[in-house]
């Protein structure tokens, strides 16, 4: 029986299917990477040719979206700067996802005083805003790469270990982990083979969704010049350069921007697309649905 006023599974206007996002950030995704991984073949220029006689040019058929301030070709820029913030992004969120990870199966499983250490170091991590924790160490350790990725790692890790620590705590008491304690399996099995496979799918969805607000966030310690330094390419220093000559060329902004958006609308999309297909709700009045109409309810 169902509430009143709340139509039963079977009656429910079918929800349209939000996974349809899938294709479209996929796709996304997989021209920037593969745009990224062929830069040395696809990019006009060396990305760090300088040519002052061209400096701040409008697209051309030689330069096809430009140059920056110092004559180097936009396009063969950006080409460069994804491996660089793709490479950034992608390392440090499974970096935090993996201690993240370890974190949250200790807490979880343990419980106690194991759970009351670790998820206190959990909210010292959150008790600083994301920027200042991201900024801190860098600034502690020097710009650069791995400075960004480590700062990003501080940053990311928290997200991981707390949804992982929720799950694995209420999957401890399962009758199929309660089965397998009493048949004398070890704690790290249980963790490995019973429990991590049911947190597999929820962390996809968070890291998917992750490398984009990374990507952002690389950009954005470049921009303030804490991140990969010049002359190498990436998009945030790109940025940073065009927003001082707006008015003389546009382009040195727009181009990397639109790479940025690009990018991290494709993560998006994705991580919302399997977000939804991932929802048990979804899949229980799915199988109501199949089951109403077979007949067999």
């Amino acid at each position: 029986m169902h509430s009143p006023g709340e139509l039963p599974l079977t009656d429910r206007p079918p929800r349209r299917p939000s996974f349809s996002s899938m294709p479209a950030g996929a796709s996304l995704i997989l021209v920037i990477v593969l745009l990224a991984l062929c830069a040395p073949w696809l990019a006009p220029h060396d990305p760090e040719q300088m040519d002052m006689e061209r400096r701040l040019a409008s697209p051309t058929a030689e330069h096809l979206l430009g140059t920056d301030n110092f004559g180097r070709d936009l396009l063969s820029r950006a080409l460069f700067g994804a491996r660089i913030t793709l490479s950034i992004a992608i390392t440090s969120v499974g970096a935090a996802a993996l201690l993240g990870t370890l974190v949250g199966l200790l807490a979880g499983y343990f419980g106690g005083p194991v759970d009351m250490v670790l998820m206190r170091i959990v909210d010292l991590f959150l008790g600083f805003p994301p920027l200042v924790l991201a900024l801190g160490v860098v600034a502690a350790l020097g710009p650069g790469g791995m400075s960004v990725t480590l700062a990003l790692v501080a940053v990311f890790w928290t997200e991981s270990a707390r949804l992982v620590r929720a799950i694995s705590s209420s999957e401890k008491n399962r009758d199929y982990v309660v089965a397998a304690r009493a048949l004398g399996a070890s704690h790290a099995r249980i963790l490995l083979r019973d429990i991590l496979p049911r947190v597999a799918g929820p962390l996809v969805v968070v890291i998917t969704l992750a490398i984009g607000t990374a990507i952002v966030a690389e950009s954005g310690l470049s921009f303030l010049g804490f991140g990969v330094q010049p002359p190498t390419p990436t998009w945030g220093w790109t940025l940073a350069y065009g927003v001082r000559y707006l008015r003389e060329s546009v382009w040195l902004s727009i181009v990397p921007g639109l790479f940025i958006m690009a990018t991290v609308l494709g993560f998006n999309l994705f991580g919302d697309g399997m977000r939804d297909r991932l929802d048990p709700r979804d899949a229980a009045r799915g199988a109501a649905r199949g089951a109403a109409q077979r007949g067999e309810i």
